[in-house]
């Protein structure tokens, strides 16, 4: 299966550089409401057959554009929501972004006994993700769109995938409607067919003044 996990378009948080994975969560920024409506003819040429939210309200924003373009009726998911942040929400400085995006790769390295502070381990987050995938993988798509968060995309992936590892994830960032497009399955792994550094509507939908803690490299 083809399946394309697209990150959320921006939100206040971002801007603010806020750790903000609290339920419901943020709407859209005006920016980020463009770079949610620069989605379906960036994704024209794809043959979608399923569409994925996950259960922050900032994901569904940004997939109801292209619901509407495709005709696909998003289904919520419980275990692609961002990962939480727990004693670090809401905190904006610099320390904390690195303490809990350093938490995220510790992960997807392998150090999954690891708990972010105040809130979850590794096996936790990668035991919903997968869950989530598996719903995703049983509906029988040949291609599927998951709305889902920039670390928990990158966390995931880095783990999952056969051909790229923490390194990479940490080396590339992933911008506010960015997509990791990936193919295979959980059993035989994952192989990255490209992962975009940029949003989906290109140069002109990027916000280089936001903190976005996040989405960029550590």
């Amino acid at each position: 299966m083809k399946l394309l996990l697209i990150r959320h378009g921006q939100t206040p948080g971002n801007v603010a550089g806020q750790l903000d994975t609290a339920f419901p969560g943020p709407g859209l920024t005006e920016l980020g409401e463009r770079q949610a409506a620069a989605l379906p003819q960036a994704l024209k040429d794809e043959s979608l057959e399923g569409l994925y939210v996950s259960t922050l309200r900032r994901t569904q924003r940004t997939a109801g554009e292209l619901a509407r373009n495709t005709g696909l009726d998003p289904e919520m998911l419980d275990g692609v929501h961002e990962i939480e942040a727990g004693a670090l929400e809401t905190n904006t400085d610099h320390e904390s972004h690195l303490r809990y995006m350093g938490t995220v790769f510790a992960w997807s390295g392998g150090d999954l006994d690891l708990r972010m502070p105040g809130a979850y381990t590794g096996h936790d987050f990668f035991a919903r993700f997968d869950a989530s995938v598996e719903k995703v993988l049983a509906n029988g798509h040949s291609t599927a769109a998951i709305v889902s968060h920039g670390a928990a995309i990158r966390c995931w992936a880095a783990r999952r995938a056969v051909d790229i590892d923490t390194n990479f994830a940490e080396r590339h960032p992933l911008p506010n409607t960015g997509i990791v497009a990936l193919e295979g399955d959980l059993k035989t792994g994952w192989r990255v067919l490209h992962w975009d550094q940029m949003p989906v509507g290109g140069q002109a939908l990027a916000d280089r003044t936001a903190e976005d803690p996040t989405g960029e490299a550590l």
